[in-house]
C-alpha cells in the first residue's frame, strides 16, 4: 500500500553567519520514491542549493527526511514542490532552489526545479575578478 505520509522531521540549527549572504551546495544522489501508478521505483539526484537566512537545515535530519520517501507513491512534481515547501517552512531562506533530475523511465528524462525567495529580499550581483593564468615555480627548459 502506498501512502503519502512524511514520517522524519527536518531540523535546523542557527546559522553561524545570518550577517551575511553565502551559499549552501548540496547533491543528494541517492532519491527514491515509488511511481504512484505502477508502484516501481523512482530514481532521481536532488540539487538543493540556497541561501540561509537564520536557519540551516542539518544534514542527519534532511537525509532521513529524504529516505522517508523511499516507499512512496508520488509524482515526480508533487514530491520536488513537498520538499521544497517543507525546506522554506523549517529555514524560511532568502532564496531557495530545488532541483529533481529523474533518471530514465519509459525513455524520459525528468526534470522538476522550483524556486523560492524571501519577500524582499535581493541577490547582491556578482563580482566579476579579473582572471589570472597559472603560475607554476618550476622552470620549463625547453623556454630557456
Amino acid at each position: 500500500m502506498m501512502t503519502n505520509k512524511t514520517d522524519k522531521k527536518l531540523e535546523a540549527f542557527d546559522n553561524p553567519y545570518a550577517n551575511r549572504d553565502y551559499q549552501i551546495h548540496m547533491e543528494i544522489p541517492e532519491f527514491t520514491c515509488l511511481c504512484p501508478k505502477t508502484g516501481q521505483p523512482d530514481f532521481a539526484k536532488l540539487v538543493l542549493d540556497y541561501i540561509p537566512d537564520k536557519k540551516c537545515v542539518e544534514l542527519k535530519s534532511l537525509k532521513l527526511y529524504i529516505w522517508s520517501y523511499r516507499d512512496q507513491g508520488v509524482f515526480h512534481e508533487a514530491v520536488t514542490n513537498k520538499i521544497m515547501d517543507d525546506l522554506v517552512a523549517l529555514l524560511k531562506p532568502r532564496y531557495l532552489r530545488l532541483t529533481s533530475r529523474f533518471y530514465v523511465r519509459g525513455g524520459i528524462f525528468t526534470n522538476v526545479s522550483v524556486e523560492h525567495r524571501k519577500k524582499g529580499w535581493k541577490a547582491k550581483s556578482a563580482v566579476q575578478l579579473q582572471t589570472f593564468e597559472s603560475q607554476s615555480n618550476i622552470s620549463n627548459e625547453n623556454s630557456l
